[in-house]
């Protein structure tokens, strides 16, 4: 998924190098060498290393300092590069010039995109967050919504049209349970009031009256399951109390959406029930194709490949002995959808870790039916699992899934706490407003700074940290920025000066800043968005080493003031931007 086109205009050293080298190859080796990859990297001898000659070294049949002797002859760098050498077995280590790298990341600041090059458009339906009607949503929610929705915004930073997917559970066998308790409390009920307030409260009274039971014709089990069956069947009454359950989750999927900050919406609802009518179609059309077969009464789907225990053919169940269908069929029919109606280019489901087979079945499935062409990219962005302190799935003390809404305002109050020692100066509803964005900050970035498929510890003292690799720090980062242009009487977003890199802290935070663009466009390919939080880290980093060597508002000539001024608005907008990308909110106090 690369951009059209990155030009060397762009801030992107590695880019332009890159250019550069492999432009040299072609004059010293032919054309055919013109594309070669010049593995350009950062060095701890120079800023960026060229390790092209190793790798054609033995394709040419030369030595490696040889070849990269023939690249220097033909390696015009000398607009962007101070120093160039060949060192160790082959290497060229490539020093950028001061004048060049300042007038890039004074170009940053002119730049409404901040180097981040637009893509070339592509349809995107992103599956994430996903809850259950009528159940709270859990800690385990979290990061499929948290990790959908940064890559949903950095993906449409690069300029894909994404479709967001909320493919909640609303249809199947429970609702005939809770639609039979919801007539039994009636609609107006203090207890129907559970399912906007406590939807595990309503769902696990409507469990117990069905495990409580008795078996009778009339009693509440049978009644359920008639219930099932009138569901359906297109019953209008029953469709009518079905779409009252999801109207009131609804009400209660927002407000932790509200609170949690995510960009998902109502109409982003694309649950199991969107696809009831097509799941009929998927079983006969792959029937008839031959694809699927019936197997101990039900249909099955067996591909070359995948094998459960003693090695015997692993089914893709598409329709149940019984008659009912199941998450493969209703994932087949996505597929399906995805590509025909909404004409996906790439579809991504941000999903648990333990459904890697399912989706791999399924779509080997997809594409044998002739569903999902082979330049439609699917992709899996794997999620793990958040653990307690004790190594185990985060859960309540009484061995409960721990509700996300509760670990939220827990986050909230323990920031208000933080807050309200370290500004009393500030009003009440100011020091609340900076809690929210805070608390809530925290918990985000915990998830999005560590990989999506490994697991990590809830741990919220460390979370609300000021220090070390946080929301809180990276939010006081650019709050210290803001507080800078406050005291010296300067609006960020009129800073015109021009920029210069005499000090070694002024080079290197140019230089960070120039690697914003680059670190996007691989979280847009990767959707790894840890790799953006490093980033933003490392970029905190490096303004706090500046600030140490290089005063701004007491720099020893005007000059010298505007252009550290102008560096600082620049990784100001960069910090307010990449903490958006991740969902976090940047308050301008903290």
């Amino acid at each position: 998924m690369s951009p059209v086109g990155t030009l060397e205009g762009m801030a992107d050293p590695q880019e332009v190098l890159s250019r550069r080298v492999q432009s040299a190859l072609g004059a010293a080796f032919g054309p055919e060498f013109a594309d070669t990859d010049p593995v350009i990297r950062p060095s701890q001898f120079a800023d960026y290393q060229a390790n092209a000659a190793l790798a054609l070294a033995k394709r040419l049949g030369r030595k490696p300092r040889e070849v990269s002797a023939a690249i220097m002859e033909h390696l015009d760098v000398s607009d962007v590069c101070r120093d160039v050498e060949v060192s160790g077995p082959g290497f060229i280590n490539l020093t950028l010039r001061e004048d060049w790298i300042a007038d890039q990341a004074r170009g940053l600041l002119d730049d409404d995109r901040l180097g981040v090059p637009l893509q070339r458009p592509l349809n995107i339906p992103l599956d994430y967050s996903a809850p259950n009607v009528a159940k709270e949503m859990h800690v385990g929610h979290l990061r499929t919504t948290v990790v959908g929705d940064s890559l949903a915004r950095t993906l449409e930073f690069l300029g894909h049209n994404v479709i967001r997917q909320n493919h909640i559970g609303d249809w199947g066998t429970p609702f005939g349970m809770l639609i039979e308790h919801l007539l039994e409390v009636g609609e107006a009920s203090p207890e129907a009031d559970l399912l906007t307030t406590d939807p595990n409260a309503f769902y696990q009274a409507a469990r117990n009256r069905f495990e409580a039971s008795g078996e009778g014709p009339d009693d509440f089990a049978a009644r359920a399951r008639r219930r099932v069956v009138r569901l359906q069947s297109g019953d209008e009454e029953t469709l009518r109390l079905w779409r009252e359950l999801v109207g009131l989750s609804k009400v209660y999927f927002n407000k932790v959406y509200t609170k949690l900050g995510v960009t998902l919406t109502d109409d982003d609802l694309a649950g199991e029930s969107t696809y009831n009518a097509m799941l009929g179609d998927v079983c006969e059309e792959l029937e008839s194709k031959g694809i699927a077969e019936i197997s101990d009464g039900a249909l099955c789907v067996f591909l070359e490949g995948f094998t459960g225990r003693e090695d015997k053919p692993l089914p893709l169940i598409v329709r149940k002995s019984d008659g009912g269908y199941g998450y493969a069929t209703t994932d087949l029919a996505t597929v399906r959808y995805r590509v025909n109606d909404l004409k996906a280019d790439r579809i991504l489901y941000v999903v648990g870790a333990p459904q890697a087979m399912h989706f791999k079945m399924v779509w080997a499935t997809a594409r044998k039916a002739g569903w999902l062409p082979e330049d439609v990219e699917t992709t899996h962005v794997q999620i793990g699992n958040v653990l307690g302190s004790d190594g185990k799935i985060l859960r309540t003390r009484s061995g409960a899934p721990l509700r996300l809404m509760q670990l939220l305002d827990e986050a909230v109050e323990r920031a208000a706490a933080v807050v309200a020692e370290n500004r009393p100066d500030l009003d009440a509803e100011s020091r609340a407003e900076i809690a929210r964005k805070v608390g809530i900050g925290a918990v985000k970035y915990a998830d999005l700074s560590v990989s999506h498929d490994t697991e990590y510890v809830f741990d919220f003292d460390r979370m609300l940290a000021l220090t070390g690799n946080t929301g809180p720090y990276l939010q006081y980062a650019q709050a210290r920025i803001r507080s800078i242009f406050r005291k010296g009487g300067v609006d960020p977003t009129r800073i015109d000066g021009r920029i210069t890199v005499s000090e070694g802290a002024e080079r290197d935070l140019a230089l960070k800043l120039l690697g914003f663009g680059p670190v996007v466009e691989q979280v847009g390919e990767l959707l790894q968005p840890h790799r953006l939080s490093t980033y933003l880290f490392d970029l905190a980093q490096t303004l706090t080493t500046f600030y140490e060597h290089c005063p701004v508002l007491t720099a020893q000539s005007d000059a010298e003031r505007e252009s550290r001024l102008a560096l600082v608005a620049v990784a100001l907008r960069v910090l307010v931007q990449g903490l958006d990308m991740l969902g976090v909110e940047a308050p301008e106090h903290m």
